[in-house]
């Protein structure tokens, strides 16, 4: 099963925490046991799994990278966006997770991200959940 999410960004930087949008999925495709493979088919924006209770640990993530990837440099592309994919580089476009019992195998703490680089923008995030 594949399913495509819209994700509508509204700031030039943002984490967008979509777990309860991807478990919902996983409980649409009935699948007891598999794996979830999240792909973000932009080269300016990433997904990422990382701490899911503490908003701080959202924005000292994006302040690291604004940080160690300022918004101006000595970049080359001409669109002016080159943080952006950088960004995106880094942190990669997909993510799986494995499905046990129905659900997302995820630990206490974890929620899934959608990471924006280059906002606002409309965004697609693809969900293939495979069985086995």
């Amino acid at each position: 099963m594949t399913k495509v999410l819209n994700i509508t960004t509204r700031s030039r930087v943002e984490f967008i925490d979509v777990t309860d949008r991807i478990e919902q999925v996983v409980k649409e495709a009935k699948v007891k046991t598999g794996v979830c493979w999240i792909f973000a088919p932009h080269t300016t924006a990433a997904v990422a799994i990382n701490e899911g209770a503490d908003p701080s640990v959202r924005r000292d993530i994006i302040n690291w990278l604004e940080e160690a990837i300022p918004r101006t440099g000595n970049y080359q592309h001409l669109e002016g966006n080159s943080p952006a994919h950088i960004k995106a580089s880094l942190l990669g476009s997909s993510r799986a997770v494995i499905i046990e019992n129905g659900d997302l195998h995820l630990g206490t703490w974890q929620s899934i991200y959608f990471c924006e680089f280059d906002g606002p923008r409309r965004r697609k995030l693809i969900v293939k959940i495979l069985e086995g």
